[in-house]
């Protein structure tokens, strides 16, 4: 794989392993980079310098293989394997996160959730019990986890988030509204909601005063 790829193409890989996944539960077995183009509203051009960014990929006047390059940024994306993920709050978010479908089926299986809500101690989620808050240490000292996931409310999220790294946590996917101060070797991706509506207004004010 080449040594620097941009932030850009980073965020257009899930996009390109979706519709691969699409267009083989359609049964298509090959597809030009112009087909993928049109399918994903870039260039022809962009697709196959986003490809080529991880190595030559499809051959002159055939294209893509569907299934092999899905497979392909499968491995790239390291969803070739399962993750094990964690819930930090059992509030809505978390559970939404943790009855999701579509997570089990891209390589992401919740395995726990916790809470600081004593009534919600020994439920289950989908499949996944609901365990205390201050078990976090314990359960981290003989248990694999990869993600955690943290839906806590702000003002306990940095807090919540450091326990996290000082037992093994490297990845955390947070849904709190807030920059977490983090380790250097730690990746942290933020999903701001209330910054998604925003966009869309200032989107939908744009457009209609064009």
């Amino acid at each position: 794989m080449a040594g620097y790829v941009s932030e850009a193409v980073i965020r257009r890989l899930p996009g390109y392993y979706r519709h691969l996944k699409e267009l083989e539960s359609e049964g298509v077995m090959q597809i030009s980079s112009q087909g993928m183009g049109e399918r994903m509203k870039l260039t022809a051009s962009q697709i196959r310098q986003d490809i080529n960014c991880f190595g030559g990929f499809g051959r002159q006047g055939y294209g893509y293989n569907v299934t092999e390059l899905r497979e392909h940024i499968g491995r790239i994306l390291g969803i070739d394997r399962m993750h094990r993920m964690i819930i930090m709050g059992a509030g809505n978010i978390g559970r939404a996160v943790a009855l999701s479908d579509s997570f089990p089926a891209n390589g992401f299986q919740v395995i726990a959730l916790f809470d600081t809500d004593p009534q919600k101690f020994g439920s289950t989620i989908g499949s996944s019990p609901v365990k205390d808050l201050e078990s976090i240490e314990a359960f981290l000292a003989v248990q694999s986890v990869d993600i955690a996931v943290l839906a806590v409310p702000t003002a306990t999220a940095q807090a919540v988030a450091n326990r996290l790294w000082d037992n093994g946590i490297r990845a955390i996917w947070n849904f709190a509204p807030v920059d977490l101060k983090h380790p250097r070797e730690t990746t942290v991706v933020n999903v701001h909601l209330e910054e998604g509506l925003e966009i869309l207004s200032f989107k939908m004010k744009h457009k209609n005063n064009a």
